[in-house]
């Protein structure tokens, strides 16, 4: 076992305008857990997701990744230290190809331009070796992911589920250590959304990658993750297995408040 922890969240909080978004959540990841955050419509989970990657900065707190804090780091930074991002809403260039849409995320690895090495400087050049090394590390992630028979189309003339599995994708390319997962599986139909568990369990089992985890599907969080935290209105509610706050009073509550709602 590792002395130091792999992810820590502490007293984190942030306001916009006087309204609490977030307001002393703090919990501990461990390396090679699958981690789901829940709660209501409103209740700070995108927020934090955006402190953790770097577009927002928290008020007070820290949020440390292998002993570093990084709350006042930059996305970029963030994301060469390991920490990749899907977003709740597809993030993709629509006029662009599979491939292409997967290469843009090696950009944080490339020391030359994007798509510019053979095209600029010929086959032997460092530029053209460089584009070649990172194209076969995206084909390991497209042969991964079952991307084969879409890796030369148009991304935006492909259907909703494949455009999400893509943006899965593009984030595998960055080589995280730590997987944030904001909604994966928001607008899927039934089969779209157990093909996403399967992946993800799979990046989990066979990549141990560490996923922390946004979800509104109850079902899926509670099959797949390791450890809930539920929060509601900005705060903590209940930290555990996802059998004890599936059981707690107030998860219960505000759930059945916002079906009713």
């Amino acid at each position: 076992m590792e002395s130091t922890s792999f992810f820590d969240i502490e007293n984190l909080y942030i306001s916009f305008g006087g309204i609490k978004a977030l307001q002393d959540i703090g919990f501990t990841m461990k390396k090679g857990e699958i981690f789901s955050v829940i709660g209501p419509n409103g209740a700070g989970k995108t927020t934090l997701f955006n402190c953790i990657s770097g577009l927002y900065k928290p008020d007070r707190g820290d949020i440390v990744f292998r002993g570093k804090k990084i709350q006042h780091k930059k996305p970029d930074a963030i994301a060469r230290m390991g920490i990749a991002r899907t977003f709740q809403n597809i993030e993709l260039f629509s006029n662009m190809n599979t491939m292409e849409n997967i290469m843009s995320g090696r950009h944080i690895h490339m020391k030359t331009g994007l798509f510019s090495g053979m095209a600029m400087w010929g086959r032997n050049s460092f530029a053209a070796r460089e584009e070649i090394r990172h194209r076969r590390f995206v084909e390991k992630v497209i042969d991964f992911l079952e991307l084969q028979s879409v890796r030369d189309k148009l991304v935006g003339g492909l259907p909703y589920g494949t455009q999400k599995q893509i943006e899965l994708a593009r984030a595998l390319a960055l080589e995280p250590e730590l997987l944030l997962l904001d909604e994966p599986c928001a607008g899927m139909n039934s089969e779209e959304k157990q093909d996403m568990i399967f992946w993800i369990k799979d990046i989990q089992d066979e990549l141990g990658i560490s996923i922390l985890l946004i979800e509104h599907d109850m079902k899926m969080v509670m099959d797949i993750s390791d450890r809930v935290l539920a929060i509601n209105f900005g705060q903590p509610v209940t930290l555990g297995t996802p059998r004890q706050v599936q059981q707690n009073p107030e998860v219960l509550k505000a759930y059945i408040g916002e079906e009713n709602g």
